[in-house]
């Protein structure tokens, strides 16, 4: 007998959460090909593989990251919801300051 699988999305913080996740490394993603594609020339190789390798790496673990607290956040108690919030914050303030130094050195 197969059945179908209880999905429980709740409306809480490591839902919300959750969701922000997926919309910025949606966003992060197209920021970095936009990037890449117009600094590509001036960048040397060794620079390009560690692009390359963030613009990988950075958006799939947001997804996953974020997919998964949308569906299974509500499980999670208080503190690990308190360091999933402070990993996040982490992760997106590199992410800002990775965005606006490169925005400030393409527009010098």
């Amino acid at each position: 007998m197969f059945y179908l699988a209880q999905v429980n999305i709740g409306v809480n913080i490591a839902s919300l959460m959750g969701f922000i996740q997926i919309i910025f490394g949606l966003f992060y993603l197209v920021f970095l090909i936009f990037q890449l594609m117009q600094t590509a020339n001036r960048l040397s190789s060794l620079v390009k593989t560690f692009y390359i390798i963030q613009l990988i790496v950075l958006p799939i673990f947001l997804l996953l990251s974020g997919i998964i607290l949308v569906f299974q956040g509500w499980r999670l108690d208080p503190v690990l919801q308190f360091q999933q919030f402070l990993l996040f914050l982490l992760v997106i303030l590199l992410s800002l300051k990775d965005i606006l130094i490169n925005t400030v050195n393409r527009n010098r």
